[in-house]
């Protein structure tokens, strides 16, 4: 460890700046999506089984519902447009926008040159969790999904098909109809539903713990546009031992569809691509 320098306290107490101010950021109409919610009927469900990956599809201005049912899951969540699946939720930019966890209100944005929002928070039971006294919270967008690469590389070698990102590859590719090594490259990182996380204060390290979520708790999301949505229930249960695990206790996941009552959402449209004209300076 090199010697700090004389100057390093007031160094380190130089005060941070907020990166993205948000008081310009598009916001969503809450109040009209609160009052939406309150006459849905539902028009499909999927049950994702344990350690597998199921797609569903969500229309733009319909609403989906991923519940807890039988013990406590963690979900991994990828996003795509119905019509173009390159355009996918990009994780990164949500955490910038919104923080390490979403809750009610955050929306999740999708890739370039696109980054408009995919759906909206509108109702999440875990609300009340908050930050707990390790840092940890729930719902993440630090976690990239747990994969097979990564787990060859720690475990020396072995090979381990149900993580995360196979499942996802598999679900994908089965609702596209195309080939593994065309799905894979559309798999990206995810919405960590349920799930516990954080950063331990001493060493920086991505952290999990037992997710707080109990069979009933949901997560709901207002579809900005035509999506299809693709989720894992993790082999790591609910992921407070490991994941990528055979051992783990795991539980499936339900998401529900639906459709809001005629009239109540006079007034809303699906948003544009993002205004920025591509040019790039030339």
């Amino acid at each position: 460890m090199p010697n700090a320098p004389s100057d390093a306290d007031a160094r380190r107490a130089v005060k941070p700046v907020i990166c993205y101010p948000t008081e310009t950021l598009p916001a969503p109409d809450l109040p009209m999506l609160t009052a939406a919610r309150v006459r849905l009927t539902k028009i499909g469900e999927v049950t994702v089984p344990p350690r597998e990956a199921r797609c569903f599809e969500a229309p733009a201005g319909h609403f989906f519902r991923i519940t807890s049912v039988e013990a406590p899951q963690v979900g991994d969540l990828n996003l795509h447009n119905a019509t173009d699946p390159t355009e996918r939720f990009y994780s990164g930019k949500a955490r910038a926008l919104h923080g390490t966890h979403l809750t009610t209100g955050g929306r999740m944005w999708s890739s370039f040159p696109h980054l408009r929002p995919m759906a909206t928070i509108t109702h999440d039971t875990l609300g009340w969790y908050g930050i707990d006294g390790f840092g940890g919270s729930v719902h993440d967008v630090i976690g990239t999904r747990c994969d097979p690469y990564t787990h060859a590389l720690l475990s020396g070698g072995g090979q381990y098909h149900h993580c995360c990102h196979s499942n996802l590859t598999r679900s994908l590719a089965d609702h596209l109809g195309i080939p593994l090594t065309e799905a894979e490259p559309l798999v990206h990182d995810v919405l960590n539903v349920f799930m516990c996380t954080g950063f331990t204060r001493d060493t920086g390290q991505y952290f999990m713990k037992a997710s707080p979520v109990r069979p009933g708790d949901y997560l709901e999301f207002f579809a900005e546009i035509d999506l299809i949505g693709n989720l894992s229930a993790c082999p790591g249960g609910d992921c407070g031992s490991e994941h990528s695990s055979d051992a783990a206790r795991c539980a499936p996941l339900l998401v529900e569809v639906f459709a809001p009552a005629e009239g109540s959402l006079e007034g809303w449209v699906s948003p544009l691509s993002n205004a920025y004209d591509r040019s790039h300076g030339r």
